[in-house]
């Protein structure tokens, strides 16, 4: 027994009424109209029942004019076995109630207290109550609904009545299981079939990576090559530079020596030069002054040629003019030619005179001509030979100034190769400093890149490979550090899906094998549920001439199993029932000869149907109601009956509560 009394308080056309129940069955009855159907569905508001909200507003519910409803269930908790059904409560009875309210507040209390949906609904579970399920309570027109439902909800509605409801959850989590190992396995392929070709895309990058460390390492050992042959070519350089500076200082020294040397010469060459210089300029002297006495001589002799001319011209001349005055003193007069022959005689003498002095410088001039030239002669020789030695000493003047000219050149020379030597001895002695500084640099360097290497190659050569491996490592310069983690990140992931990817495989057989054997268990239970519940099935509709089986279809799948309650009435060949194939009274039988065949194996301490005999005829409402009857003896299962048929009971066997409808409101009267 579930409910012990039901309380009605300004519910629909209840202004109040107290409607005490039975264990077994309790039937309803009374006019259409009276309110019969109402004291159910007050039951399924309280019980949280889904399809009574879904099918009117509650506050519809509420009785005309009035503002609230109460609807409380008194649940019967004493004990059985020595325990009781809802052990928080240690008390016979528990009240649970559902208030509504014009406003459209609505909610539930247990014992008093407010409570929430879900907790009603967990206390109803733990009761073995399900107000959803369609084969526990029946409102009135759900009968036709039975028939019109499809196969898979009438076995989910028959799995949860009786309890198997944890069968198909087994399957489904089973299923479940197998989708999520499934979807994992598609999941964890999808991922590992990424990850191979993201592995395959960060091994190509792996192996860029391992030729930029080799490259690298490459070009570390190029740097140290090239470093330790810039060394050996430093210190070739330095033994170099300290053989040149040996080179250069034996240099100067022959220089020095060399200098001194033409040094030598030239004051030897200077000193002849200068003793020549002064036999040249004695030579010249010497000439001079013979120049000066042929000239001397040459006048004299230019004097006496021209005094010779002179007197040859002068005298011819002087002495015609003596001789014309002497003729012309003849032509004179006498008496003028008298006082002139005193001046005759004169001239005469004068002639006389003349010419013994014309003749007398004639030879003077002569003779000074003559001597003139043989001393001019003799002048000219001895010039002659002053001009043969003079000549002699010019060209060993000549040739000893080209000599000391050639040794000024030389030593010019001399000079500035000394000067270039010592100055190139510096620029090495500088360039050997500094070489010796770059070369402590280059070893600095080298030593940190390592220990001293030999090596034969040219250091050209190590730089061109070095560019060479620059170039194929700026190709690979977009390779980062990264490279490496990654890749060995994606191996570590790559063999962790693979290891996913066997698991999930692994898991995907054991969970089809689970689903097979969770299937296998689930169709053994409904078929066996099946066995035993067409044995009644069949009793039943024996009994109004029909004959039927109750069939699982698709058993093989959970999901599209369905129950499919077969008959054939008048000897026709059973067929599903269908809510156009049979007509509404034998829809009516079939469903409630399920019900019946069903009833030993539904756990719900509560079962309600309202016009279970809707369509039938006299003959099988009496034959259902009373197999109904016979069918709650000796359980504990409250039973919930409404009809407005005068259908005839036997007191004994069941609890009559009739309804009437009085001025507007519904009166209950308890029959027995």
């Amino acid at each position: 027994m579930l409910i012990r009394e039901v309380t009605l308080e300004n519910f629909m056309s209840y202004e109040y009424a107290r409607i005490p129940l039975k264990p077994s069955v309790n039937v309803i009855c009374g006019p259409n109209g009276s309110g019969k159907s109402s004291i159910l569905l007050g039951i399924s508001v309280t019980l949280a029942q889904s399809h009574t909200e879904r099918s009117r507003k509650l506050s519809d519910l509420i009785r005309w004019g009035k503002s609230q409803a109460r609807v409380t269930l008194t649940l019967d908790n004493r004990r059985r076995s020595g325990r009781r059904p809802i052990p928080r409560f240690n008390k016979d009875e528990i009240l649970l109630t559902r208030v509504l309210r014009k406003d459209g507040d609505y909610w539930f209390e247990l014992d008093n207290k407010a409570v929430t949906r879900e907790e009603v609904r967990r206390l109803l579970n733990r009761l073995g109550v399900d107000p959803e399920n369609l084969l526990i309570i029946v409102h009135q027109g759900m009968m036709e609904r039975f028939a019109a439902l499809p196969p898979q909800e009438r076995l989910r509605m028959v799995e949860a009545a009786v309890g198997l409801e944890p069968y198909r959850k087994n399957v489904l989590e089973a299923r479940r299981k197998l989708e999520r190992a499934l979807s994992q396995e598609e999941a964890t392929g999808k991922l590992l079939e990424s990850a191979e070709q993201t592995l395959s895309y960060w091994r190509e990058q792996y192996e860029r990576y391992q030729r930029k460390k080799e490259l690298q390492l490459k070009k570390k050992f190029l740097e140290r090559e090239a470093a330790w042959v810039e060394v050996m070519k430093k210190e070739e350089l330095i033994e170099e530079l300290k053989r040149k500076l040996i080179e250069a200082e034996d240099k100067i020294k022959n220089v020095k020596n060399e200098i001194e040397n033409v040094e030598c010469q030239l004051f030897d060459f200077r000193m002849k030069l200068n003793s020549l210089k002064d036999e040249w300029r004695s030579l010249i002297k010497r000439r001079l002054k013979l120049e000066g006495e042929i000239a001397k001589w040459e006048l004299k002799e230019l004097l006496a040629i021209q005094g010779l001319e002179e007197i040859n011209s002068l005298m011819p001349l002087t002495l015609e003019r003596i001789d014309y005055c002497l003729s012309s003193i003849d032509q004179l007069p006498l008496d003028f030619a008298i006082k002139l022959f005193k001046m005759k005689e004169e001239c005469e003498d004068l002639r006389g005179t003349l010419f013994q002095f014309f003749t007398t410088k004639i030879k003077n001039f002569e003779s000074l001509k003559d001597e003139s030239a043989k001393h001019i002669e003799e002048l000219k020789l001895m010039i002659s030979n002053a001009e043969l030695e003079i000549e002699r000493i010019n060209r060993d003047v000549e040739i000893s100034s080209d000599q000391v000219v050639d040794l000024m050149v030389d030593l010019k020379l001399l000079c500035s190769r000394k000067e270039e030597l010592e100055e190139r001895l510096k620029d090495l002695n500088e360039e050997l400093s500094s070489s010796i500084v770059a070369l402590n640099e280059v070893v600095e360097r080298a030593e940190a890149l390592g220990p001293r290497l030999t090596s034969t190659r040219d250091l050209n050569a190590i730089l061109d490979e070095m560019h060479l491996t620059d170039g194929h490592l700026l190709a690979l310069a977009d390779v980062s550090e990264e490279v490496e983690r990654m890749y060995e990140s994606y191996v570590r992931l790559y063999e962790e899906l693979k290891e996913k990817a066997r698991v999930a495989a692994e898991n995907r057989e054991k969970a089809m094998e689970e689903v097979k054997e969770r299937t296998n268990v689930w169709k053994s239970v409904i078929q066996s549920l099946l066995d035993k519940v067409n044995i009644q099935y069949q009793t039943v509709l024996n009994q109004v001439g029909a004959i039927g089986e109750v069939k699982l279809i698709n058993g093989h799948d959970v999901e599209l199993a369905g129950l499919e309650p077969l008959v054939g009435f008048k000897g026709a060949k059973p067929v599903p029932l269908d809510a156009y194939v049979q007509s509404g009274g034998e829809r009516s039988v079939v469903t409630m000869a399920f019900l019946l065949a069903l009833q030993q194996h539904v756990r719900s301490p509560l079962r309600a149907v309202d016009e279970f005999h809707v369509h039938m005829d006299d003959r099988n409402k009496e034959l259902i109601a009373n197999l109904l009857i016979s069918s709650a003896k000796g359980s504990d299962v409250q039973y919930l009956l409404i009809t407005p048929s005068s259908i005839t009971f036997d007191v004994k066997d069941v609890h009559v509560i009739t309804v009437q409808s009085v001025r507007g409101s519904s009166i209950v009267k308890e029959v027995a």
